[in-house]
C-alpha cells in the first residue's frame, strides 16, 4: 500500500474479537495511512486494551457518535450490531466495510472480493459488505475460470476451521483435546456436538430448503460477486476440528472444455493465488500450511470425468485473514486509491447500482 495518501481516521469495530484484532494486524503490516486508530467494541468490552501498532490502546464503547469523523470503519461485531450501527455511520460520512451478514445480499450494497469485483466499489453509499469466508476463497478461481471458459455449475463441500466460529470455539477444541488426551469426557457447549476428532455437517442455522445459510451463503453471494445471478451452486459446509483455514473441495462444468494445465495457468496469473499441485511430492495445499498468510492456495487440479467440462479442484486460504481481514483492509485500500472513500453521492453523481454483465 502506498503511503502516498493523506492519513485517514479509521475504526475497527468488533476490536476485542478473533477478526477484529486481525484487522489491526493487517492495517499495520499493509501501512495502511491510519492517522488515528479507534478502537471500538461493546459497553460490556469498552475500557479493556489491546495492542495495536506497538502501543496498548483502550478500547471505546461503539455509539453512533464514536463515528464523528472517522473515514473509514472495520466492521466484524455481528450483523445486529452492523445493522444499528452501519447506517448511524455512513449519515456521519464513513465508509463502512462490513464482516458480516447483514448487508451482503442488499442490492444497494456492494459485495466485494478485492481480485474479483473491486469495481463495485464505485457505486457504494457508505456501506461495503465483505463476503462470507468460506465465499471468499473460491471467488478468485471462479472468477478465472469465468473468464477463460465460462460458468455453468458449481459443487462445493467445505472443511471450515472453528476460528470461524471466535475465540470461544477455538478454546473449546483446545479443552476437548486435552480432554481426550486425560481420558475424560469432552464438554461441547459452542457446537452441538464434540468438534474434537469429529466433523459436524452444520455451520449456522438449518433453512426451510434443508440448506444451513452458510451453504446458502455461498450460493447467493456466489452469484452476486460474479455478476451470475443464474450460477447453479451447491454446497454442504462441514465444521471440522482445526484451528485455522478453511479448505475446500470444488467441482465445477465449464462452458466450454479446459484442461488441468489450462486451469492451473488461469489460476495462477490471478493476483493472490499461488497453485500448489505436485501430487508426485504431496504438494498440495494444507491448512496448517496457509494459516498467517494472505493467499489463495490451489491444488489437486484434474479433470471431473462425472460432467461435461469438468473440472475438480482443491482450495485452502486462511479464513481469518483473506477470509476477513485482509480482504477488508483490500477493500479500503482500492476505494482510497480509487478515490471512493466517500459515498457516491457525496462525490457528485447519483448512485445507482452496476448492471449485471453477462459472463
Amino acid at each position: 500500500m502506498s503511503t502516498n495518501h493523506h492519513p485517514l481516521t479509521v475504526a475497527v469495530v468488533g476490536a476485542t474479537g478473533v477478526v477484529g484484532r486481525t484487522m489491526i494486524q493487517v492495517l499495520a503490516e499493509r501501512q495502511f495511512p491510519v492517522g488515528e486508530l479507534r478502537l471500538l467494541a461493546s459497553g460490556r468490552s469498552a475500557g479493556t486494551t489491546v495492542s495495536a501498532a506497538g502501543r496498548t490502546m483502550t478500547v471505546e464503547e461503539a455509539t453512533p457518535d464514536a463515528f464523528e469523523g472517522v473515514d473509514i470503519a472495520l466492521f466484524s461485531a455481528g450483523g445486529s450490531v452492523s445493522e444499528e450501527l452501519a447506517p448511524e455511520a455512513a449519515k456521519r460520512g464513513c465508509t463502512v466495510i462490513d464482516n458480516s451478514n447483514a448487508w451482503r445480499m442488499d442490492p444497494n450494497v456492494p459485495l466485494i472480493v478485492s481480485q474479483v469485483n473491486p469495481q463495485d466499489g464505485e457505486w457504494h453509499e457508505g456501506i461495503i459488505a465483505n463476503p462470507n469466508c468460506s465465499t471468499m476463497q473460491l471467488m478468485p478461481l471462479l472468477m478465472a475460470l469465468r473468464d477463460t471458459v465460462g460458468l455453468e455449475r458449481m459443487i462445493v463441500d467445505t472443511y471450515q476451521s472453528v476460528s470461524g466460529t471466535g475465540a470461544e470455539a477455538l478454546a473449546e477444541l483446545e479443552s476437548q483435546i486435552r480432554a481426550h488426551v486425560a481420558g475424560e469426557p469432552k464438554v461441547a457447549s459452542v457446537y452441538p456436538h464434540p468438534i474434537a476428532f469429529n466433523a459436524l455437517p452444520e455451520i449456522d442455522v438449518f433453512l426451510e430448503n434443508g440448506y444451513t445459510r452458510e451453504e446458502w451463503k455461498v450460493v447467493t453471494e456466489s452469484r452476486k460477486i460474479l455478476h451470475m445471478p443464474d450460477l447453479r451452486v451447491s454446497c454442504t459446509a462441514v465444521r471440522v476440528p482445526v484451528f485455522v483455514s478453511h479448505s475446500e473441495a470444488v467441482h465445477v462444468e465449464t462452458t466450454r472444455p479446459i484442461t488441468p494445465n489450462e486451469a492451473r495457468a488461469a489460476f495462477a496469473a490471478v493476483p493472490g493465488v499461488v497453485v500448489m499441485d505436485d501430487p508426485a511430492t504431496h504438494g498440495y495445499p494444507l491448512a496448517t500450511m496457509a494459516a498467517g498468510k494472505d493467499e489463495v492456495f490451489v491444488g489437486r487440479v484434474r479433470t471431473d470425468p462425472s460432467t461435461k467440462n469438468g473440472i475438480a479442484f482443491w482450495v485452502v486460504s486462511d479464513n481469518l485473514r483473506k477470509g476477513a481481514a485482509t480482504n477488508a483492509v483490500e477493500i479500503a485500500e482500492s476505494v482510497l486509491q480509487r478515490g471512493w472513500v466517500k459515498p457516491k453521492s457525496r462525490r457528485g453523481a447519483v448512485a445507482a447500482a452496476p448492471a449485471t454483465p453477462t459472463a
